[in-house]
């Protein structure tokens, strides 16, 4: 399962945008740092209205949708990395996730502290990515110490210690290694680290209603910040997120059209991270079911058969495929197989964002 860790400094609306994210968690929020002392772990359904026009289109009793899992990590304070705060336990926290969405404080409120004492984005965005570039540093020293003993005899060593050397430079100059140019087994290599300095960032702005629709002075500083990073940015309010969950699906609408935005944050929140980790959905439907898979794009239609179960992957011998706009078009899988617009394609076939796919493999 995709998975997302929510970070930023304390009193940032961390929890309660996870609370809303993740409407049965049990995260506690509240006006004091270091509220959060475990991470709390959620899991929510990604929405895809595309599933839906599916199911009733294949009359399938059960719709399944594909899940992201929200994991919220303790407030990081300036000092975090050599245990500031809750230090080192939250940062260990971050390494296991995917991607990592970065949530700044972007509205003013006298009744809520700031740790720092005033409002700041571009500040607070910058102690964070600072605590998480020196956990780095100290991650890899560690590992290229390690690596002394086995570069002289051992290729794979020199070329992970290269691979560190070029990181670590990197983020002594404050660049973003992110944009550093790794090859495919360099990056094998280094991936069991699970540097943090290399995941991808989204930037969710928090901010008061009234400037969700248009952002705010502060959102700029924010979207200029991610744009130099190569990161995403994207406006968001933790508390219209709280709100929504008391409202019914109409009601919701009617809510979020007065605020001037067409959706809620969730699925902003969702299609930034399936951009940014280069992912994409395919779905494969029937009277049993209508269900949604996640693969990364360049997958070939074996990789995407293997995500179902690794058999598919093995023994794979040809898919059924048709795009989900053409079956709609179609009416039914009977229609569109008498029309001739199911394609049967092999194992070099690459899958396309939206593919319906049935696939044929030996067991």
């Amino acid at each position: 399962m995709l998975k997302a860790g929510i970070v930023g400094l304390p009193n940032v609306g961390k929890s309660t945008l996870f609370n809303a994210l993740v409407a049965n968690a049990k995260a506690q929020a509240a006006n004091f740092p270091f509220c959060t002392i475990e991470p709390n772990i959620g899991s929510v359904s990604v929405p895809d209205k595309r599933l839906g026009l599916l199911a009733e289109l294949s009359s399938s009793k059960e719709i399944i949708p594909t899940r992201m899992e929200f994991v919220d990590i303790a407030g990081l304070v300036k000092g975090a990395s050599q245990g500031e705060g809750l230090g080192n336990k939250f940062l260990a926290n971050i390494r296991e996730v995917d991607a990592i969405v970065h949530v700044v404080r972007c509205f003013e409120n006298e009744d809520i502290i700031h740790v720092s004492g005033s409002i700041g984005p571009a500040r607070d965005a910058e102690i964070i990515n600072l605590e998480l570039g020196f956990a780095d540093l100290s991650q890899i020293d560690k590992r290229r110490e390690r690596l002394k003993k086995q570069i002289r005899n051992n290729k794979e060593a020199q070329m992970e210690d290269h691979a560190l050397e070029k990181i670590y430079c990197s983020i002594e100059r404050g660049d973003t290694p992110r944009k550093i140019d790794l090859s495919e087994e360099e990056k094998r290599l280094i991936k069991p680290l699970g540097l943090l300095t290399l995941k991808p960032i989204i930037y969710a702005t928090n901010l008061n209603e009234d400037d969700l629709a248009n952002g705010n002075h502060f959102y700029e500083q924010v979207k200029e910040l991610a744009n130099v990073d190569g990161a995403e940015s994207i406006r968001i309010s933790a508390q219209v997120e709280a709100e929504l969950l008391e409202l019914g699906e109409q009601e919701r609408l009617d809510y979020l059209e007065g605020l001037g935005v067409k959706e809620g944050g969730l699925k902003s929140l969702i299609e930034a991270t399936y951009r940014l980790l280069g992912l994409r959905t395919y779905f494969t439907t029937g009277e049993k079911e209508t269900r949604a898979w996640t693969i990364l794009k360049g997958m070939t239609a074996p990789q995407a058969a293997g995500v179902i179960h690794t058999d598919f992957e093995k023994g794979f011998i040809r898919a059924q495929t048709i795009s989900y706009r053409k079956l709609l078009e179609a009416g039914s899988l009977t229609e569109a197989r008498n029309k001739g617009w199911i394609r049967s394609e092999g194992k070099e076939y690459v899958v396309n964002e939206g593919d319906v796919m049935e696939f044929l493999f030996n067991v």
